[in-house]
């Protein structure tokens, strides 16, 4: 039993004829007669009464019924292996850092399932290190993040960089300088991010590499909760500047001096499935091309 058999059932039963089925499957008779033949032959009943005018047997009428979810069940799985391999269905886990996981990707991932309906997409939001862990494990399928720590087993592809910015309450006494120097934040509370932060580790590399100031800090958990703390009036934080859009109420910002103030910011997979395949492969397609048109402004240079 196939499903050529099955459509030439089907077209008897809707024609109530041989020879129109045949014309509508541009069939000779004779193939459509040998088609029926062998179906009963092989479920051991006949289907089908002949005469004059064709009528189904009980057993064609239960056959008939059940066997047109068969054909639609079956027509439905050939275009899901269709779009499947073309890349147009699929289920893609992606994993992102904040900002973007907040700031940008909310209106990406809509434009993209607009035009991609049959992908469905899991956002895994973490910390860099967390995120190549993931990969590793295969838990996710790619990462936006910035640079990590690599192995040999993972690949990262730089995509632009992240400004920073220093956000302030308006009152604050550095709010008079219009760039702020590492060694100006000696006796002002500074908040920073968790230890694993690799935002963190890059700022502390900066004020390190200025003599290692000694500074007062306090830690936030969270990259995006930093802006609310300073608007709270605890401290000054160098956050990204995507986030301050608007800047918060009774805050400024103001430029670092400096090497710091940038995060390269990109994609990271697991090496041995680069380059990507099926739907992680147009999800990446689109996401390239949305963040690089979309946030010229953070392009590398």
């Amino acid at each position: 039993m196939d499903l050529k058999t099955l459509k030439t059932f089907q077209m008897i039963v809707k024609y109530g004829s041989f020879i129109r089925a045949a014309d509508e499957m541009n069939y000779v008779q004779s193939t459509v007669t040998m088609q029926i033949q062998k179906l009963e032959s092989e479920l051991g009943i006949r289907l089908i009464e002949r005469g004059k005018k064709i009528r189904l047997t009980e057993a064609g009428r239960l056959f008939y019924e059940q066997s047109l979810q068969i054909v639609k069940n079956i027509e439905q799985l050939k275009m899901n292996l269709s779009d499947l391999q073309v890349g147009e269905r699929g289920n893609v886990r992606l994993g992102v850092t904040e900002p973007t996981a907040s700031y940008r990707l909310p209106e990406i991932l809509e434009r993209f399932l607009s035009q991609f309906p049959k992908i469905r997409i899991s956002v895994d939001v973490a910390n860099t290190p967390t995120l190549s862990e993931r990969l590793l494990k295969g838990d996710i399928d790619l990462a936006l993040c910035s640079t990590p720590d690599l192995g040999s087993d993972l690949h990262f592809e730089p995509l632009f960089k992240e400004d920073f910015v220093v956000l302030m309450p308006k009152n604050h006494p550095l709010a008079q300088n219009t760039v702020i120097a590492p060694e100006d934040i000696r006796g002002h509370r500074l908040l920073i991010t968790s230890v694993t932060c690799p935002y963190r580790r890059k700022l502390e590399m900066v004020l390190q590499e200025s003599g290692n100031i000694p500074i007062d800090t306090m830690e936030i958990g969270s990259m995006t909760a930093l802006k609310y703390y300073v608007e709270s009036g605890l401290g000054i934080a160098l956050v990204p500047e995507i986030v301050l859009k608007p800047v918060p109420t009774g805050t400024t910002i103001r430029t670092m001096s400096g090497s710091l103030i940038h995060m390269t910011f990109g994609f990271l997979f697991k090496r041995s499935e680069y380059p990507l395949k099926l739907a992680s492969s147009k999800l990446y397609e689109f996401l390239k091309q949305e963040l690089l048109e979309h946030y010229p402004m953070d392009g590398l240079r």
